[in-house]
């Protein structure tokens, strides 16, 4: 979180926050900052604990999964993620518990794709992306009415580069992973 006077390289001043709404996945906060001509400037942001995105490689094929996503009412293809809202645990340690839990697969290698912020226009996400190989099934249990009814696609390697193409992925996370992931393994 922004510290209370901090100044942005371009000169702009953070002042401080009042919440406005405190949820379970998100805080809404009215932000008050100065301007470098000394104006005052009020936004709203919100505030997010960050997530992950995995994109898991077993053998030949991608893993995703097809779930609902209430914002657009509609399911959406996507890489397994989920939000780091376990305090103090590392990335990599989220990616392999959220691929256990949406997929049933745990890695013995995890490597890094690096990372992203998602809207930076209002929010503070940063999603942290992941290549997971050397894949093994493991117990899952599903967190939640999405997971709980979401499918799990396996796509081919081959394929990926068509579907990110043709528009039927639009999710960020997942075009970035797989455009990341797919120059990562030579495809």
């Amino acid at each position: 979180m922004t510290q209370f006077g901090s100044r942005s390289d371009s000169g702009f001043t953070f002042v401080g926050e009042r919440v406005i709404h405190d949820g379970v996945v998100i805080t809404v906060c009215e932000a008050e900052f100065i301007t470098p001509d000394g104006e005052k400037m009020m936004r709203d942001i919100v505030r997010h604990p960050g997530a992950v995105g995995v994109v898991a490689v077993d053998g030949d094929e991608v893993v995703l999964v097809r779930q609902f996503r209430a914002p657009l009412a509609t399911d959406i293809l996507e890489i397994p993620a989920g939000k780091r809202d376990i305090a103090g645990e590392r990335p990599e340690v989220t990616a392999g518990r959220e691929l256990a839990e949406e997929v049933g697969l745990e890695a013995a290698q995890m490597e890094s794709l690096g990372g992203f912020h998602n809207s930076v226009g209002f929010c503070d996400e940063y999603i942290h992306l992941f290549l997971a190989t050397n894949l093994t099934p493991v117990d899952f249990a599903p967190d939640g009415p999405e997971e709980k009814h979401m499918q799990v696609i396996r796509v081919p390697l081959t394929e990926v580069a068509a579907i990110l193409d043709d528009g039927t992925i639009t999710d960020a996370k997942t075009i970035i992973g797989l455009r990341a992931a797919l120059a990562r393994l030579g495809y």
